[in-house]
Order: structure tokens, then C-alpha cells, then sequence
């Protein structure tokens, strides 16, 4: 996971634990762009084998402005995880402020063809040492 010190969430949904971090990437930054890198580790605690279909993130940024992202997997994989096995994996989110927030969940299928969500809990984006 990153440095302490970076902002973050943990949450467990069914045995699920999503915990998050993020932090302020500037040198991919400029004028107009805020850019964030948030790092996940997603961990089995139960006692079923579960595979991660797709997220759903909800993106808000300082002015209220809401963006919804759905799509398949995460960072092109859609991993199995049995009891006790974590997946971890870096991702990136631009903003064009310099704060806001992210939440959402993961649709995972069990072995019995279950679906269901994990949730992501809300986890801000902001520069070190920012006050807003």
C-alpha cells in the first residue's frame, strides 16, 4: 500500500475488504488538471471463492460535479480470488479541481453464480498538506 499519511478507505462488504489510497501525482498535473493516482487492495476474508465482474465509481469533484465510470474488471483483469488471496492494483483519476471525492463497488459472482456488490467507500483526492 502507499505511505502513511495519504488519504484512504477501508470497507467489508460479505467478507470483501476494499481498502484504498490515494495520493497527488504532480508532475502529471498542470493548470487546469489535477491528476490523482489511488492504489486498491481488494482481500478475501470469507469462505467463498469470488471473481470481481466490473466497478462502478461515482467521481465528485469540488464544484459538485458528478461523474459515474462502469465498466468491465479493473485495469484490464477480472481476478479470482480464493479465501484469504488479495488482488492489488494502482489506478489514475484526473480532476479538473484540485479536491474531490471517490466511491462506488465492484460486482463480484461467487461459485453458485451469485452476483453481488462489494463496496468502495468514500475516499478523498487532495494535495498533501491542503486545507479545504
Amino acid at each position: 500500500m502507499m505511505n502513511d499519511g495519504q488519504l484512504g478507505s477501508k470497507t467489508t462488504t460479505r467478507g470483501i475488504t476494499v481498502m484504498v489510497r490515494s495520493a497527488f501525482v504532480p508532475e502529471r498535473s498542470g493548470p487546469d488538471q489535477w491528476f490523482f493516482a489511488y492504489r486498491i487492495r481488494i482481500a478475501n476474508g470469507g469462505n467463498e471463492r469470488v471473481q470481481l465482474q466490473s466497478r462502478h465509481w461515482i467521481i465528485t469533484d469540488a464544484n459538485g460535479h458528478v461523474e459515474e465510470v462502469r465498466g468491465p474488471g479493473v485495469v484490464g483483469e477480472h481476478p479470482t480470488l480464493d479465501p484469504g488471496e488479495h488482488f492489488d492494483y494502482t489506478s489514475f483519476c484526473p480532476l479538473p479541481t484540485p479536491f474531490g471525492t471517490m466511491e462506488g463497488a465492484f460486482q463480484m459472482i461467487n461459485a453458485a453464480n451469485e452476483i453481488f456488490d462489494v463496496r468502495i467507500a468514500p475516499f478523498e483526492l487532495a494535495p498533501p498538506m491542503s486545507v479545504h
